[in-house]
């Protein structure tokens, strides 16, 4: 860390906490301390925000040229290239996953800043309505919202708050983001690109806390006018509470419990078994099943249930867990101790009510927070461990005979964020991805994203979008400026 403990960010200057006080980051490998953060609270909240408040009032970025925010988005992008092997080294070892999920996620956060800028590129002055008179122009604007408040999770910190500050510095607003006080160490560096790339003193700021204190501050503050949270869905209804007092813009993505649909005719050929098995390993156990978009519940038809989880299982037990810039490691632990504990406590359950375990359901020997990956078969509706999100290496099994009831069992949960369909008959696949109720619905894969294509969830996953034009448009606001090339008198009023 360049800034050893001062890692609160406010008005253009790294500082420690008033406070004083610090939190040790925990290596999830074992359990060791290998970074020291400052831990701010609400007088670093509150100075944070009117940092951010003069920047937009006052300073010079929600008045630069969309030319000129396009071209420090790309600078930042190159700055994230530069330094891709430092930041996913660091990604890698602050949140537990592989060195090649760290790479993939700098990569991931370059291309959002290359698009952002693309898509200011390509816009003109404003969409121009028709008065139905030539003495009538009339247009719509877009300008920025504010002050953001910016509150990211802990298994993807950098990507996340990529998500965020990306489209809320192309469209001219300044911001505090909030990382997760477990993982904040790459969004630091992340604000400190934005200050070597050039971006003005205030329009970024950070402050390193719990949610507690810091994201409770910046949801209820007055002079916040938007709040973009992503986390859990306790967590994000208190957000959305505190802002509904301000009548704040909220945007949340709250998680999921997604299904992952596997017809026979999927597995019908052995490349076509072999790749679907594959997919919802991949679904399943990438960076452990911390992801809010993992295919977490397996339904697959009741036809090659059997032969499918029994080579599912088996592969599962394969996989290699240890450190992630270890040579050969597929998996790295979970984050903390306390999402082991969750874990293992979600497994537990699932088993006292009748799942059967067919692999994984241990943590192995030795230090850290590591979770064999686990594979229960047999789950129902009722379980706890279907209808919750683990956010682990757990994988639940659930069949079906019917393409209704395969759509009811996908659509069978108060989340609505992602799902996959496999099927070699394209038209069922897409009449089936068509009916199910989720934000993003991959055929014949699962877990690839666009940076153009929007992301969010239907029902307790959230409101609003991430990424693509929406995305952008969540930190704008519409203006309509009609003007009278020729006024003259309306004589509405006789006198």
């Amino acid at each position: 860390m360049s800034a050893a403990q001062q890692t609160i960010h406010v008005g253009g200057e790294w500082r420690a906490a008033v406070s004083g006080a610090t939190r040790e980051i925990i290596d999830p490998v074992d359990a060791t301390v290998f970074a020291v953060v400052s831990e701010g609270d609400v007088a670093d909240t509150d100075d944070a925000v009117a940092a951010a408040r003069a920047a937009f009032d006052d300073g010079s970025w929600p008045r630069t040229p969309a030319a000129d925010r396009a071209a420090l988005l790309r600078r930042v992008a190159g700055l994230l290239e530069r330094d891709r092997e430092r930041i996913g080294a660091l990604e890698s070892r602050d949140a537990g996953k592989t060195l090649e999920e760290g790479r993939v996620d700098v990569d991931c956060v370059r291309d959002a800043f290359l698009y952002f800028a693309d898509l200011l590129a390509a816009e003109s002055g404003g969409r121009v309505v028709d008065a139905g008179s030539d003495d009538i122009h009339s247009v719509v604007v877009h300008e920025p919202v504010g002050v953001c408040a910016l509150i990211t999770p802990w298994n993807y910190p950098l990507l996340q708050a990529s998500w965020k500050i990306a489209p809320a510095l192309a469209a001219g607003n300044t911001f505090v983001v909030k990382p997760s006080e477990i993982t904040p160490l790459t969004t630091v560096v992340l604000v400190e690109l934005l200050m070597e790339a050039g971006l003005p003193l205030g329009a970024a700021n950070i402050v390193t806390g719990p949610g507690a204190t810091v994201g409770a501050r910046l949801a209820e503050h007055p002079d916040v006018d938007l709040v973009s949270f992503t986390g859990g869905l306790v967590s994000g209804v208190k957000v959305a509470k505190a802002a509904a007092e301000g009548v704040k813009k909220v945007a949340l993505e709250l998680g999921g419990k997604n299904p992952n649909v596997v017809f026979a005719d999927a597995c019908a050929t052995d490349e076509g078994f072999d790749t679907a098995v594959d997919q919802a390993l991949n679904a399943a156990f990438i960076h452990s099943g911390q992801v809010c978009s993992a295919g977490s519940r397996l339904i697959v038809e009741e036809s090659v249930r059997e032969r499918f989880v029994t080579e599912l299982a088996r592969r599962a037990e394969r996989i290699r867990l240890g450190r992630g810039t270890d040579e050969g490691v597929e998996c790295g632990p979970l984050v903390s101790a306390a999402q082991l504990a969750k874990t293992e406590d979600f497994v537990a359950s699932a088993l006292t009510e009748g799942a059967v375990l067919r692999a994984g359901g241990e943590k192995p020997e030795g230090p850290g927070f590591f979770y064999r990956p686990t594979v229960l078969d047999r789950c129902h509706r009722d379980m706890r461990v279907i209808r919750e999100e683990v956010f682990g290496p757990v994988l639940t099994v659930e069949t079906f005979t019917t393409e209704d009831e395969a759509v009811a069992l996908a659509n069978d949960t108060e989340y609505g964020l992602a799902g996959g369909v496999w099927s070699a008959d394209t038209a069922r696949a897409r009449r089936v991805a068509a009916r199910l109720r989720h934000g993003t619905v991959w055929i014949n894969d699962f877990h690839p994203y666009l940076p153009q294509a929007e992301w969010g969830g239907f029902g307790k996953s959230g409101t609003g979008r991430e990424l693509g034009p929406t995305g952008l448009a969540e930190y704008r606001e519409s203006k309509h400026v009609y003007e009278n090339l020729a006024p003259r008198p309306v004589r509405w009023f006789a006198g």
